[in-house]
């Protein structure tokens, strides 16, 4: 298991850099769509980096598909989208989507893996007495945590909830 989480890390570091090619293809371009969304590998961010390859350059229809959690107007996000659309820019956006994409399938074939090898280490160990209190960070995983309940495997396998110790997560607190 080790292994494949060491694998995972360097699955999100590589996946991590093509983001910021993304993100310096937008900037080449003058589109300084960072400042009014937080991460462009986000649901509007990689909406609008789709608009835009599939050859749209209005700013207004460009900040359409905006998700209703950014805090931003899509008036807001429409005005940082007006760029210098050139090929060569457009190239290195076109390679960069795909490959981040392929690197976020590979990080949750990692977690589907990760969570077979718990599945079977957690059934090897019995049960602790007491159930897990409520996690009292947030209910969806952040960027790079697994799509699992990390957690509650933890607290199966040691018989304790490690992320009660300030400071510590789920992930600092993993198997390797």
């Amino acid at each position: 298991m080790r292994s494949i989480w060491r694998h995972r890390e360097a699955l999100v570091q590589m996946a991590s850099v093509h983001g910021q090619h993304m993100q310096k293809a937008l900037d080449q371009m003058h589109i300084q769509l960072h400042h009014v969304i937080s991460d462009i590998t986000g649901v509007t961010g990689l909406a609008i980096v789709d608009a835009i390859l599939a050859g749209e350059r209005n700013p207004a229809k460009l900040a359409e598909p905006r998700d209703p959690k950014v805090a931003a107007s899509a008036k807001t996000i429409a005005q940082p989208l007006v760029g210098d659309y050139r090929s060569e820019h457009l190239f290195t956006l076109r390679q960069s989507l795909p490959a981040y994409r392929q690197y976020q399938k590979w990080i949750t074939d990692c977690d589907v893996e990760i969570e077979k090898h718990l599945l079977v280490f957690s059934k090897a160990t019995q049960e602790p007495s007491k159930a897990l209190s409520k996690s009292k960070g947030h209910r969806k995983p952040r960027r790079n945590e697994p799509r699992f309940d990390l957690r509650s495997y933890q607290y199966r396998i040691f018989g304790v909830d490690l992320t009660s110790v300030p400071g510590v997560s789920s992930l600092t607190s993993r198997f390797c």
